[in-house]
């Protein structure tokens, strides 16, 4: 891998199961559609391979066949044969990341969805070992660097450490290991686990017909077999090496805290700008904040919420999916009483469990000042950030969080627990030093997120105060470009623990 000293070119290549503009169903789609733009802003090359759903049309992105017929091992028997197809249009955009698409009938072009089969675990294995023979194949690109997302991508290091570690091109890779949610780490409930069917991570990879591939910890091998180990945040790199966040997996990552890394995650900053987004009706700026306020007449009339006579009162949101990781049990015990006793709008946006559908549904009958769409919209995340007071986020747990900064760059104050990526986004307001961009809240209980929603009540009777907190908001920087240095810091780290391990073989 050549060096990463100014003005040279990296070569990189994101493995993962979405990719936006392709296919996107939750944050790692956004992740690998940001990161590698920003870093080919810098000067390296980054691209993506992702498999090719039914649901990617093939002649929008204008994809060419650039391995036809390529041999996988299956690991016993007939080889899986696959396609492999590139495109670099991007649907034209002028900053397109080039991308690969591994093709497999049986796998991926007759698949309806991205998640949820019963094979799952072949499916991500003829990923992870097709992107590696893909690179042993291909002599028109090679990466330096390989990173491999989430469990999907688990088996990348695992394939390498166990099959190719003396193949003459692959062996001078390093492959980073990116975990985006430590909770998602196989095809089955982590937490249920025999002592039987335990996957301690040091066994051959199961052939893709063999039962035991089903009861492989994806997750698990990634971390134990990686040059190096990164997640989302800087407070999340830590928290998983806790038995509470850990989800099992502590004692491992404790193992290997010398290679472990947080980095936080990005937004695009000009995909999220208040001052020219055509999605919302009034744009606005740091310097011409009071024309945001037009934006929040616009959200009463679409949330069908009444405007109310003399002064104002705050709109506070949920803009989440519906879950018990994002606090919603939380919000669900104290909303009530807090809605009894302040005066103030609530708005929910969102999908999920159909216990918190149901409980919000209701809270919408009962009462006029709530409104909710329960479920998933493209658009109307923007007009609540742009119009809403503030954003509600009380997460367990939250490896990043990406709403909290959307929200900010559009002036919604983010509510939040200290956790993980919410920590290292949101600064708690001190009232002495006028200083933070939110309010931030440490036990996870319903009496600390009762406090913090008083907390920025009161304060917001202050318009003064009130729209400080709004500017240092949106004035953050959380642009992918900073993230994007960052990573080129973990990709040299990477090299020289690769470099290591090779010294020793």
């Amino acid at each position: 891998m050549p060096h990463t000293s100014e003005g040279t070119q990296l070569k990189i290549l994101f493995v993962g199961s979405e990719a936006a503009p392709y296919v996107k169903v939750g944050g790692l789609g956004e992740v690998l559609f940001s990161l590698p733009r920003a870093l080919n802003r810098l000067g390296h090359d980054a691209r993506v391979m992702i498999p090719r759903y039914a649901i990617i049309d093939s002649e929008k992105f204008n994809m060419k066949m650039i391995v036809e017929g390529m041999q996988v091992p299956s690991g016993n028997g007939e080889p899986t044969i696959c396609n492999v197809k590139e495109s670099v249009s991007d649907g034209g955009k002028e900053s397109a990341v080039p991308a690969y698409f591994l093709e497999n009938m049986e796998y991926f072009e007759k698949r309806a969805n991205v998640y949820g089969y019963d094979d799952d675990a072949a499916r991500w294995a003829v990923l992870c070992r097709g992107v590696l023979e893909f690179i042993r194949r291909y002599d028109g690109w090679r990466p330096d660097i390989i990173v491999a997302a989430d469990w999907q991508g688990g088996l990348i290091p695992n394939y390498f450490h166990k099959n190719y570690k003396n193949d003459p091109i692959l062996s001078k890779i390093p492959i980073v290991f990116s975990i985006h949610n430590l909770f998602y780490q196989a095809n089955f409930d982590h937490h249920y686990v025999s002592e039987m069917d335990y996957d301690d991570g040091h066994s051959e990879v199961p052939p893709l017909s063999d039962p035991r591939l089903l009861k492989l910890n994806f997750m698990r091998r990634g971390i134990m077999h990686a040059d190096v180990i990164n997640t989302v945040s800087p407070t999340y790199a830590k928290e998983i090496t806790t038995p509470e966040f850990g989800e099992l997996l502590d004692p491992l990552l404790q193992e290997r805290r010398a290679r472990l890394f947080g980095i936080l995650n990005g937004i695009d900053h000009q995909a999220y700008d208040p001052a020219t987004d055509g999605r919302i009706e009034h744009t606005f700026s740091v310097k011409k904040i009071s024309d945001r306020a037009g934006n929040k007449s616009v959200l009463r009339r679409q949330f069908n919420l009444p405007e109310p006579e003399g002064r104002d009162v705050p709109i506070f949101a949920v803009v989440s999916r519906l879950s018990e990781q994002k606090g919603l049990d939380l919000i669900s015990e104290i909303i009530e009483p807090l809605l009894d006793e302040a005066d103030f709008q609530f708005i929910v946006l969102g999908t999920g469990d159909g216990r918190y559908i149901s409980f919000f549904q209701e809270l919408d009958k009962e009462r006029t000042n709530v409104s909710t769409h329960l479920s998933y919209d493209d658009v109307l995340p923007y007009l609540i950030f742009a119009g809403a007071d503030a954003i509600l986020i009380p997460s367990r747990y939250e490896p990043c969080g990406l709403v909290q900064m959307e929200a900010m760059r559009y002036g919604a104050v983010p509510i939040v627990r200290r956790t993980g990526g919410l920590a290292d986004s949101v600064e708690d307001y001190n009232s002495k030093e006028d200083t933070g961009t939110g309010f931030v809240f440490d036990n996870y209980t319903p009496l600390a997120l009762y406090g913090a929603i008083v907390r920025a009540l009161e304060h917001y009777k202050n318009l003064k105060i009130w729209q400080g907190i709004q500017r240092r908001a949106m004035m953050a920087d959380f642009s992918w470009d900073n993230s994007a240095r960052e990573y080129v810091k973990l990709f040299e780290k990477a090299a020289m623990f690769h470099k290591q391990s090779q010294d020793k073989i």
